[in-house]
Parts: structure tokens; C-alpha cells; sequence
């Protein structure tokens, strides 16, 4: 079967940020204003496409502010991402229950086009989309406060976006993981 490879994985940015080391002015303390106690959060799900030949990696994603994602938001995004992309393709996943749920198996029994494979369980270092989740919370996302979840909203479908233009730094992630070799 001459299929691609999409590794798939969700995650959540929150309102409180992931504080890092910053620059300033000598004798000028940074001050990081957050809102109080808000676990308000965008969950984000997305995929990370790797054709055979590894010339074009692509990311797909979708954001659910204030929710969490479920079998049928993952359903959801898997048809979208099947019209996108009109070849055979494996899904290589984590062991989530929304991955594991009835639907989910139903929807790979119908799906002609669409298989699926789990990584090892709890091994988040063979999934290429763990590295995307850790460079956006790590470095464009670091240090930002959101004050509400419509910037939060907006701020992480932008950081996504801009994700998605920088194919180097996509197939960097790849080659993160021991799943992958580097060419030379």
C-alpha cells in the first residue's frame, strides 16, 4: 500500500503561560500579568504529514476553545484531513481513549483510504507532533499571558499557521524522533 504517514496527537494551551527566561533592561525586572486562577484552555488537535518519498511534510490542525477533545472531534478532523488529502493514509497515534473509543473503530472499519497504528505505550518521544506541541508552548507561545481565550484563541492559530509555513523546522521534529533517519 502506497500510503502516507500522519502522526496525529492533541494538546491544550492554557491562559497561564509557560514561563521561560526573558531579556531586560538592567535593573528592570521583568513582571509577566496573567489573569487569576483561569484554567480556561484552546485544545488543539493536529497531524503531521509525511508523504513517502519525505519530500513535503504538511501540518494540519484544529483548535476547540474551552473544550476538550473527544472520539467525535477527532472523527471530525480526520474526514477533513481525508478531503484534503485524497491518497491512502496510515494514522500512527498515541493509546488515547478518544483514539480507542467505538466510534473511532467504526470509522476506521468504513474508511477505505484510512488506516491506523499505535505507538508503544507512553512513548511520547516517537511522536514527531509532541516536538511541534513543545517548540510552540517553548518559544513563540513562552511568556504570553493571555487575557482572555479569544487571544489565546488567535495568538496559538497564528503561532500554528506560521508553524505550518516552515517546512525545515516540520521535518526537523521528524528527525527528532528515533523513528526517523537524517538524510545526509
Amino acid at each position: 500500500m502506497k500510503a502516507g504517514i500522519v502522526f496525529i496527537d492533541e494538546s491544550g494551551f492554557m491562559m497561564a503561560p509557560v514561563v521561560r527566561r526573558t531579556w531586560a533592561l538592567r535593573g528592570r525586572t521583568p513582571i509577566l500579568r496573567r489573569t487569576g486562577r483561569s484554567h480556561r484552555k484552546v485544545s488543539v488537535i493536529a497531524a503531521l504529514t509525511v508523504p513517502l518519498r519525505r519530500k513535503r511534510v504538511g501540518l494540519y490542525f484544529s483548535l476547540y476553545p474551552n473544550a476538550n477533545i473527544t472520539a467525535l472531534k477527532v472523527r471530525t478532523f480526520l474526514r477533513h484531513l481525508s478531503r484534503q488529502i485524497q491518497k491512502p493514509l496510515l494514522v500512527i497515534w498515541d493509546r488515547s481513549n478518544t483514539h480507542r473509543a467505538k466510534l473511532m473503530n467504526r470509522h476506521f472499519a468504513r474508511s477505505k483510504r484510512m488506516h491506523r497504528d499505535y505507538f508503544p505505550p507512553y512513548a511520547p518521544e516517537l511522536n514527531p507532533v509532541e516536538m511541534a506541541w513543545s517548540y510552540l508552548k517553548c518559544n513563540p507561545m513562552a511568556n504570553f499571558a493571555a487575557p482572555n481565550i479569544e487571544t489565546l484563541s488567535r495568538a496559538t492559530r497564528y503561532h500554528a499557521r506560521r508553524l505550518r509555513t516552515r517546512k525545515d523546522l516540520l521535518r526537523s521534529f521528524l528527525y527528532a524522533t528515533p523513528l526517523f533517519s537524517r538524510p545526509d
